[in-house]
């Protein structure tokens, strides 16, 4: 006997928010010469260089790598149901994942931003991973309810 229900839908919230915070704009740079776009894939220049030292923006492959890991392992983690300690690690890394690209692409705009002497207009994907994260947490907290249900059912036995 196994119990599955809301940690499927904490998963399913958490890999869906990833998934835009991988694919979706997450802010922009206004410098005084230039707009820069913020993706997780990295921070480029928008519009056609017109000289050959214009800056052109830098990648950020790693985040882009992060987040797209952030966003598969949860809708994994949800086809686990059947073994409750995997299912759990697999949401614990999850979470681990979507803090660290998060975190990677807030000091990774804010550092390139002051090179510019520039602020960052962030947009609302920006909290994607938060929510991601909160999901991931609270499908591990109801898997370890499910994992108490199951023992106490057992002993019953």
């Amino acid at each position: 006997m196994v119990i599955q229900r809301w940690q499927s839908v904490m998963l399913l919230i958490a890999g869906v928010m990833m998934g835009i915070f991988s694919f979706c704009s997450l802010g922009q740079i206004q410098a005084a010469d230039y707009t820069f776009n913020i993706t997780a894939l990295g921070i480029s220049r928008e519009g056609i260089a017109t000289a050959p030292d214009e800056a052109v923006g830098i990648s950020t492959v790693i985040l882009f790598i992060m987040s797209l890991l952030a966003g598969i392992l949860p809708l994994i983690d949800i086809f686990c149901f059947k073994n409750l300690n995997l299912q759990k690690k697999v949401a614990l890394v999850s979470a681990l994942f979507a803090a660290v690209a998060g975190i990677i692409a807030v000091f990774t705009a804010s550092g390139f931003a002051s090179d510019f002497k520039a602020d960052v207009s962030w947009s609302v994907f920006i909290c994607a991973p938060l929510v991601a994260l909160i999901g991931d947490i609270l499908a591990c907290r109801l898997i370890t309810g499910d994992q108490k249900k199951l023992r106490a059912a057992d002993r019953l036995r």
